[in-house]
């Protein structure tokens, strides 16, 4: 494998290979006499420095794209991270215990430095492949002026001087990724503390600018809030899309509870259901809540898009489902005052309450589907499956125990809004 890299450097040099003789003590005198060289080479390089730095600057310029942009921006800053790499990189051919732990510490803060501009991966390496280049020819450049007879003997330490341009990359690398992985981690705690306070209604009015880069979302937009619990987390692709159409803009916040969707809706009323209104449970979801709130103006009023969005959940049925507040106001009514919505069922359906559990639910049972079919007997007994007499009868009866009669609007407003808070308020 040696012998090979030691090819691989002979042909980018021109030169023919020099086989190590086997002889220990030849070997040893020709290692030494390559050493003499290479050194000789080196401390010309370190002589000459800043031009080989301007010559690696323009390499850079012409063969690295993303490198051309970064001396455009800042050329002093590029210049001096290049001479100060080379000069490493040059002092551990002289010295390779002595200078190896700053010229490691170089290489390292250049990766991390790089991984926090954005400099792409592929260009840092290049950059440091193209320095070792440079490096390499202007050694044999250099022997060739002051003893051509010696060039032959570079065969013999190119690995060395490739083994370190390797091993340069490697910790440039794991600095760059280090780095990107920590800026990335950061990056998202800072995401979800940002949203958690929008959310939450806690963002300072100074956040709103930042929290919109951040989440990607514009400031002024109109949103709606969609509340998700009971099924897979919000990572999983069906559930994003059980509770969010596709195409739409929306930035998910998992809780211990429950996942929160802060969706941008535009100028339009509301978030399109991507199930149908008032649909079960999702097919391929079982268990699966959803609760869509209303539209409110701008991320500042997320907080109150929230707490829409958990009035929502709270009407969703355990079974699962999807459950829009703008069609289920008067149940969202009952259960922004739980207190009060306990209060009106006992107050109007107390004595039906009291009845034993099977005759109790008979007659609540007839009573939602009367409501249900828009007050006909005839539907609700097709439904119930027994004779529109006998949702007749038990409605009589429900108006004989509760004192109130279906015949008046302000008696079937009161009966709707009880059966709804038995029916929401599971505590």
């Amino acid at each position: 494998m040696q012998h090979a890299v030691r090819s691989r450097a002979a042909i980018r040099t021109g030169l023919t290979p020099v086989p190590r003789p086997r002889t220990p003590g030849v070997t040893s005198l020709i290692d030494a006499d390559a050493l003499r060289v290479l050194h000789r080479a080196a401390r010309a390089l370190l002589d000459d420095l800043p031009d080989l730095t301007d010559r690696l600057m323009t390499l850079l310029q012409e063969q690295e794209p993303a490198y051309r942009a970064a001396v455009t921006k800042d050329p002093t800053a590029t210049w001096q991270e290049v001479h100060r790499s080379l000069r490493h990189s040059v002092a551990s051919l002289l010295d390779p215990r002595g200078a190896r732990d700053a010229a490691r510490r170089c290489s390292w803060r250049i990766g991390a430095t790089r991984a926090e501009q954005g400099l792409p991966l592929d260009a840092l390496l290049h950059a440091f492949r193209l320095g070792g280049s440079l490096v390499w020819q202007r050694l044999v450049e250099e022997t060739s002026r002051a003893a051509p007879e010696d060039v032959r003997l570079l065969v013999h330490v190119a690995a060395d001087v490739w083994n370190f341009v390797d091993e340069h990359c490697t910790l440039v690398a794991d600095a760059y990724r280090q780095t990107e992985w920590q800026l990335g981690r950061r990056r998202e705690n800072r995401a979800r503390l940002l949203a958690a306070g929008l959310l939450d209604g806690t963002s300072r009015i100074a956040d709103l600018p930042e929290a919109a880069r951040t989440l990607d979302l514009p400031e002024q937009g109109r949103y709606v809030v969609v509340a998700v619990t009971g099924g897979p987390p919000v990572r999983s692709g069906a559930t994003r899309a059980a509770a969010v159409p596709p195409g739409v803009r929306v930035h998910w916040h998992a809780g211990p509870e429950v996942d929160y969707g802060i969706v941008l809706v535009g100028a339009g009323e509301g978030l399109p259901d991507p199930q149908e209104p008032g649909s079960g449970p999702h097919p391929s979801l079982p268990g699966l809540r959803i609760g869509v709130g209303s539209p409110v103006d701008g991320l500042a009023a997320v907080g109150d898009a929230r707490r829409l969005a958990d009035t929502a959940l709270g009407i969703c049925p355990e079974a699962g489902g999807t459950v829009r507040l703008a069609d289920r106001l008067p149940a969202a009514l009952v259960v922004s005052s739980p207190e009060l919505g306990r209060a009106l069922a006992e107050k109007v359906l107390g004595p039906v309450l009291r009845l034993e559990p099977a005759d109790r639910e008979v007659l609540l049972d007839t009573l939602t589907t009367w409501l249900d079919c828009d007050g006909s007997a005839q539907r609700a007994g097709e439904r119930l499956y027994c004779h529109r007499n006998t949702v007749l009868n038990r409605l009589r009866r429900c108006e004989q125990l509760t004192g109130r009669s279906l015949a008046r609007p302000a008696d079937v407003v009161e009966f709707s809004l009880a059966l709804t808070a038995r029916r929401v308020l599971r505590d």
